[in-house]
């Protein structure tokens, strides 16, 4: 049995879009419509004809509405083996009429939970009968077409059109996978639900992780990869899957990635003087604040303008047309922005390769939830690295105390640190990035090619002397030995900011005080895998 002609179809949505078209188009093909109260009062309010399912089970709708499906008249006409003649006998015993169609969907506890609703009414949109029904109908998808999402309506009326009443195999398979898609994450938002916010629980027994695609990529971090994007179901904040692409071709999977890196990092400067940070690799290239931001952005540039070539820009406030030209004189895969204005819009234009993401509202640096990572036959999951430190929570390690601009220049470095691969150091001086050493073995390595980075841009811009001299060095993990610390020393470096906590602190301290160095512990690491 492949094709499956639809008499009879049970109706009980939440979501009564596109309802009255299919119902209507299903009346028309002569097809009996049974159907639950306001999807009942729905239809008949178009002039269709609707049988109420209290008629089929015999019991009126009860306590509240809670029980009305959860009857044998129903599930048996969902479950029934058309074909095993002890099924069909029990139809014919107890006067069973099969269902051929259930468009179902689900009471809207996801919308319940995010505008803010009391427990009770959050529990009471916890679907039961329409779970049970999806379930049933996908479970026995061999006579039964179930559909779950008012979007597959139309493809539902065009498979009807071309098979004169009936529904392919092929089809009512493939509806019936995204049905138990469906519940299952529907049931992971309940959990997730009463896991987090009503339980307060950090890492529960069972931990249900859901998303819906929305859309598939050109393919992952390799060509030879697959790759798509997926969006949580349920709340959640904004962030790069939510931004809107104003232009360009279609984002690869390293393009939102490295996006997102960027994102992270200016979201770090919301509110506050303009910013510019350019990604490459995940790895921040180039970070500035500056009055403007076309200063912002040529202060970041400077930092390392090789490694920006093909990267990803973002800023923390509206992009202005002087910033987006300056932009397009280099090669820029992605920029990302809470909005940007004309002119802005007109100067990327020309570049039609390179996309605009318009991020709307920036992601909160501090806000909570998991981190999750796969690992062969596992997944690691700790919570968000969300910490920060102020001024007041430094100490002084050092005989030399920091001066006001060296404590303003540390907290700079430090904010891009916890952003950078470790092993990682970061050099800043006066609100800018003079040089960053991301994702090397050894600290020591990391000081010198920030170092190196930041010699090389004094060369080629033709400083007096490179920006590292005088500035603030940021590592994101203690330093295990001194060399690290004296190789930012040689390069000018004069105030040290660090987690501190090594069995060689007093090493690294006396180093500190002999170079006349000004450090601060700040009691938290950032290590960023």
């Amino acid at each position: 049995m492949t094709d499956v002609t639809i008499r009879r179809a049970l109706l009980s949505v939440s979501d009564k879009e596109g309802l009255a078209a299919l119902g209507s188009t299903l009346a028309d093909a002569g097809v009996e419509l049974v159907s639950t109260g306001g999807t009942a009062k729905a239809l008949r309010d178009c002039g269709l004809e609707v049988r109420d399912v209290s008629d089929l089970t015999g019991f009126p709708e009860m306590m509240d509405g809670r029980v009305k499906t959860l009857h044998p008249m129903v599930h048996g006409g969902l479950l029934a083996v058309r074909d095993d003649p002890e099924h069909a006998a029990a139809m014919d015993a107890h006067d069973i009429g099969a269902i051929d169609l259930v468009v179902v969907n689900l009471y809207p506890f996801e919308a319940t939970v995010a505008r803010g609703a009391d427990r009770d009414e959050i529990i009471e949109n916890i679907d039961i009968g329409g779970p049970s029904m999806v379930r049933s109908a996908a479970k026995n998808h061999r006579y039964v077409t179930i559909v779950t999402d008012p979007a597959d309506y139309d493809e539902l009326i065009a498979e009807l059109g071309a098979h004169d009443g009936a529904t392919t195999l092929d089809f009512r398979k493939r509806l019936a996978a995204k049905a138990f898609g469906a519940t299952a994450a529907y049931d992971s938002m309940i959990s997730q639900w009463f896991a987090f916010a009503d339980q307060q629980q950090q890492f529960p027994d069972l931990l249900a992780v859901n998303g819906r695609r929305v859309t598939e990529l050109r393919y992952g971090e390799n060509p030879h990869q697959k790759a798509a994007l997926y969006m949580p179901v349920g709340p959640h904040g904004s962030g790069i899957a939510q931004a809107s692409q104003l232009q360009g071709k279609e984002l690869s999977y390293n393009n939102y990635a490295d996006a997102d890196a960027a994102l992270e990092l200016v979201a770090e400067f919301a509110g506050q003087d303009p910013a510019v940070v350019i990604v490459k690799h995940a790895n921040p290239c180039g970070v500035a604040q500056r009055p403007t931001l076309l200063e912002a952005w040529r202060e970041a540039l400077a930092c390392d303008d090789v490694s920006a070539f093909g990267g990803i820009v973002a800023v923390n406030t509206v992009l202005d047309g002087p910033t987006a030209e300056a932009i397009c004189e280099i090669f820029t895969e992605v920029v990302v922005a809470p909005d940007a204005d004309d002119d802005a819009k007109a100067a990327f234009a020309k570049k039609k390769n390179l996309r605009l993401l318009l991020a709307s509202d920036l992601p909160d640096p501090r806000r909570g939830g998991l981190a999750i990572k796969p690992i062969t036959g596992g997944l690691l999951v700790q919570t968000r690295d969300n910490g920060a430190i102020t001024e007041a929570d430094l100490t002084v390690v050092t005989q030399r105390q920091p001066t006001a601009q060296e404590l303003k220049d540390c907290l700079f470095a430090w904010t891009v640190a916890r952003h950078v691969k470790s092993n990682a150091i970061v050099y800043a001086r006066d609100g800018a990035t003079a040089g960053i050493g991301a994702g090397q073995m050894n600290r020591r390595d990391s000081s010198r090619i920030a170092a190196m980075k930041s010699a090389e841009a004094a060369q080629k811009f033709g400083w007096d002397q490179p920006r590292t001299v005088g500035s603030a060095v940021a590592s994101d993990a203690f330093f295990p030995f001194a060399d690290g610390l004296l190789a930012a020393a040689e390069a000018g470096a004069t105030a040290v900011i660090q987690p501190g906590g090594s069995i060689r602190d007093e090493d690294v301290i006396k180093a500190a005080d002999e170079a006349g160095l000004a450090m601060v512990f700040t009691g938290m690491r950032h290590f960023r895998h």
